[in-house]
């Protein structure tokens, strides 16, 4: 409930996003007058106007029952990624992934495509410090091929990493962020499984 509201407008107002949800358009100010048995329309178009004042609905001048709701713009849309477990920021793991829940994310906020396949985990290590990935992050990445440079979640001859992915002559390996780690050269395989588009940091 917006704090700032009469009862009758919170009323009126969870009104209009109700009619709005379930056929696609606003009552009309006689539709209001009559759900809330007014005495006229004007008593209808005096509470319209007392929440626009209020901030908490915007008309659209000259389009009748034109109404949006500010608060709902700033509302990205939100979908659920899916975790796997964890992956290993420091040397390579072999570890069998099963889904552990998910995240919501704002896409719009995180830049992320619309249509990106995607999916999370949890970094463990620190092998990719240097990247600012930190032991504790989860990492979100997108089912796409990689290009030279970007930071990866790879299984690399059987075991599962989280490095930078790199090509020299022809020949593609995964680096650390940390000096402290040796480039993993593959001597069988190299499936690069996600590309990181976004990290995520719980705060301390």
């Amino acid at each position: 409930m917006h704090a700032d509201l009469t009862s009758r407008q919170q009323e009126i107002l969870d009104y209009l996003r109700k009619s709005q949800r379930q056929t696609g358009i606003m009552p009309s100010t006689r539709e209001i007058q009559h759900f809330f048995g007014f005495a006229s329309q004007t008593a209808a178009m005096s509470h319209l106007r007392a929440l626009e004042r209020k901030g908490v609905i915007q008309r659209l001048p000259g389009k009748a029952r034109a109404v949006i709701f500010p608060d709902e713009l700033d509302r990205g849309e939100i979908i659920d990624i899916p975790i796997y477990g964890h992956i290993a920021a420091g040397m390579s793991q072999d570890v069998e992934q099963e889904k552990q829940g998910c995240i919501s994310i704002d896409i719009a906020a995180l830049g992320l495509p619309r249509h990106a396949r995607t999916f999370a985990l949890k970094v463990r290590g620190d092998s990719m410090i240097d990247a600012h990935i930190c032991s504790g992050d989860t990492v979100i990445l997108e089912f796409r091929e990689p290009r030279k440079g970007d930071i990866v979640a790879a299984l690399i001859d059987g075991e599962t990493t989280l490095k930078r992915y790199l090509v020299e002559k022809g020949q593609p390996f995964l680096r650390a962020e940390n000096a402290d780690f040796p480039d993993l050269i593959p001597a069988r395989e190299l499936i690069i499984q996600g590309v990181l588009i976004a990290l995520l940091r719980q705060a301390a």
